[in-house]
C-alpha cells in the first residue's frame, strides 16, 4: 500500500533585519538623549558618532529642553584669597555617583590652573601704563618702572572665567573658558571709567553671554564709588568699548549682582529698589526690592523666574523670595520658603564645631542656591540647596577665602553648529 504523500515543506520566512539605534531618526535620538543623567553624559554620547552629533547640534529646541530637564552641572568652585594672586579650585565629587566616568572626564579636561593666561605686566608708578612692550618676555619681579601687576579673578559666569590686570585702574581684561582652553584678551576700559584717583580706582566687570547659544559675549565695566561716572560695554567682535550716555556708578562696595538675558541687576542694601541695566540699549530701569533685610543674592529659579536668597547667621536660616505674578497680574516678590539649616547640616556630617559658623549665599543658578559655611578652623564647605525640593547637599571642602565662584558647566561649543555649517 502506497504511503500518503508528505505535505509540502513550508518555506522559511526571512527574518527582518534587526533595528539598530543608528536607524532611528533625529527626533527619536533626541528623545533618548533627553533621558541621559547629565550634560557630561550627553557630550560623551553625542561624540560617539557623526549621526548622534548631528542630531544634537541641529536642534536649538533640544538644547533648551535638555537644560530645562536637568540640574546645573557644577564641577567645582574657584576660591579667591586676596593674599594669593591666582585662585585655587575645589572639585565637586558626586555623592551618589562617585565613579561617574563622565563627570570625572569633565573635571580632567578642566584647566583649573588657567595655564593659558599670559604673564604679568609691568606697571609704572605714575600712570599705570605697561612698563614693557607686550611682545617682550617679562619676569614676574619688580623693575625700575614699578611693581608687576597680577591677574585678579573678577567673576565666573556661563562657563567663562573673567580676570583683570591690574585690579586697580585696569589695563587688560581676559575672558577664559577652562573647559575648552579658549582665551580672549581685551584692552582695559577707557579713561572715563577711571576718572577718579587712577592709583586706587576700581571697577566691576561682568561677562554678558549671548542669547543665541553661539558662545559669543560682551564685557561690562561698571565704576565703583571712587571711580568715574560712566558704564562701558565691550563688544567681542569690534574690540571697542561703548560708553553709556547716562552717568551712573555703584554706590557701595558690597553690591550683589545678577546677569540674565542681557540684563544686569544690582541688589543694593541701601536702596528699596533694584537697578536694572539693559546692556543692549545701555538704559536703566528698576524693580522693587523684596523685604530681605541688609543683604541678599539674586538668581533664577529652575523655570527662569527672578529670585533672591538671604542667609541669616543668627539662627542658620535660609530665606528665599521669588518674583511671581499676583492675582492682579502684576509681578510681586513672594516668600517662597524659610529653611532651617541646623538639622539638615547635622545629617551631612559637616563636623561643625563653632558655636556661630558663618553662612553665606554665593550664587543662585537654575534653582539651586550655592552656599558656603565657614568656621574658625577647618573644615569649611560649599553646599547646594534646591529651591524646589528643599534638599541640602554637601558639594566639596573649601579653604578660607575672600570670594567663592561656583563653576557651572556651560553648553559646550562642540554641541553647537559652527557658523560655517549653519
Amino acid at each position: 500500500m502506497a504511503s500518503p504523500a508528505l505535505p509540502p515543506r513550508k518555506k522559511k520566512s526571512r527574518q527582518p533585519a534587526p533595528t539598530t539605534i543608528l536607524a532611528l531618526g533625529d527626533d527619536l535620538l533626541r528623545e533618548v538623549f533627553l533621558r541621559l543623567p547629565s550634560l557630561p553624559s550627553l557630550v560623551r554620547a553625542a561624540l560617539a558618532c557623526p549621526a548622534f552629533l548631528r542630531a544634537v547640534r541641529s536642534s536649538p529646541t533640544f538644547r533648551h529642553r535638555f537644560r530645562d530637564l536637568h540640574s546645573p552641572t557644577i564641577l567645582g568652585a574657584f576660591v579667591v584669597d586676596d593674599e594669593i594672586p591666582m585662585p585655587t579650585f575645589a572639585p565637586v565629587r558626586l555623592r551618589d555617583r562617585r565613579s561617574d566616568p563622565d563627570h570625572a572626564a569633565a573635571l580632567r579636561g578642566l584647566d583649573v590652573f588657567l595655564t593659558r593666561l599670559p604673564d604679568a605686566i609691568g606697571v609704572k608708578k605714575d600712570d599705570g601704563e605697561d612698563a614693557e612692550d607686550e611682545d617682550e618676555d617679562e619676569e614676574d619681579v619688580e623693575d625700575e618702572d614699578g611693581p608687576m601687576a597680577e591677574w585678579s579673578m573678577s567673576g565666573c559666569c556661563d562657563g567663562y572665567v573673567l580676570l583683570v590686570m591690574p585690579r586697580w585702574n585696569t589695563k587688560k581684561v581676559a575672558v577664559y573658558e577652562p573647559l575648552t582652553g579658549a582665551l580672549h584678551l581685551f584692552p582695559g576700559p577707557p579713561d572715563e571709567v577711571f576718572s577718579g584717583n587712577s592709583e586706587y580706582t576700581e571697577a566691576e566687570f561682568h561677562v554678558i553671554p549671548s542669547k543665541a547659544d553661539d558662545r559669543s559675549f560682551r564685557v561690562l565695566c561698571v565704576p565703583k564709588e571712587n571711580g568715574g561716572d560712566h558704564i562701558a560695554v565691550l563688544s567681542q567682535d569690534t574690540m571697542k568699548w561703548q560708553i553709556t550716555p547716562t552717568p551712573w556708578r555703584l554706590q557701595e562696595e558690597g553690591n550683589v549682582e545678577l546677569v540674565r538675558n542681557g540684563l544686569v541687576y544690582w541688589a543694593c542694601s541701601d536702596r528699596d529698589y533694584i537697578p536694572v541695566l539693559n546692556t543692549a540699549t545701555l538704559q536703566f530701569s528698576q524693580t522693587d526690592m523684596p523685604p530681605t533685610g541688609p543683604s541678599g543674592v539674586l538668581g533664577e529659579t529652575s523655570d527662569g523666574r527672578l529670585c533672591l536668597a538671604r542667609a541669616c547667621n543668627d539662627n542658620l536660616e535660609l530665606k528665599v523670595w521669588v518674583l511671581r505674578a499676583g492675582d492682579d497680574g502684576v509681578d510681586k516678590w513672594m516668600k517662597n520658603s524659610t529653611f532651617q539649616m541646623v538639622n539638615a547640616m547635622d545629617k551631612l556630617t559637616l563636623n561643625i564645631v563653632d558655636e556661630c559658623p558663618s553662612l553665606n549665599v554665593v550664587a543662585i543658578v537654575g534653582g539651586f542656591v550655592y552656599l558656603t559655611i565657614h568656621q574658625n578652623e577647618p573644615p569649611n564647605w560649599l553646599l547646594s540647596f534646591c529651591i524646589e525640593t528643599r534638599e541640602l547637599q554637601k558639594l566639596c571642602r573649601i579653604t578660607r577665602f575672600e570670594f567663592c565662584y561656583p563653576y557651572i558647566m556651560a553648553w559646550p561649543p562642540s554641541l553647537v553648529p559652527s557658523k560655517v555649517s549653519s
